[in-house]
């Protein structure tokens, strides 16, 4: 969903939140959820056009960020996708980041025929019990000398 209120591209007048290369998707993550940075993981595997780049929601892009949006900058409840300058979550974060990604990944984006509070409430226990069903890691994950023009 996007998130209300907020044009897009609000972050670059916001003196709080650094100036970072933005012209490709940016997808912001928990950096010591198993799942989430499996995920992206994925996203760096599967994006063989180089689309997006990625953050954690613990770096210091990551926390202004979020901070910016009104979401949580301890406790993450949601993926952030930076998508034409306009902030997704949850859901439509996850789908619209399929959607870019080549087929068969791209065919998640027929879950959207799902109204979003639909699929929203498979996304929130998911979110939440994260840690407990896919666990945590000590400390974020560093990009390999091959990633690195891809994290921010």
């Amino acid at each position: 969903m996007p998130i209300p209120n907020r044009e897009p591209y609000s972050y670059r007048g916001d003196p709080d939140v650094p100036a970072f290369p933005d012209e490709r998707p940016v997808f912001v993550f928990d950096g010591v959820c198993h799942l989430c940075s499996g995920f992206g993981d994925f996203i760096l595997r599967h994006d063989s056009k180089r689309h997006f780049r990625i953050a954690t929601a613990q770096s210091p892009l990551g926390q202004r960020l979020l901070a910016h949006y009104g979401l949580p900058t301890h406790e993450f409840t949601t993926n952030l996708l930076l998508l034409d300058g306009q902030a997704l979550v949850k859901s439509d974060a996850f789908i619209a980041t399929m959607e870019r990604l080549p087929f068969p990944w791209s065919l998640v984006g027929l879950l959207r025929i799902a109204p979003r509070w639909f699929r929203d409430l498979f996304y929130a226990p998911i979110a939440r019990n994260r840690y407990r069903w896919f666990g945590r890691r000590a400390a974020c994950r560093l990009p390999t000398p091959e990633e690195a023009e891809r994290f921010l």
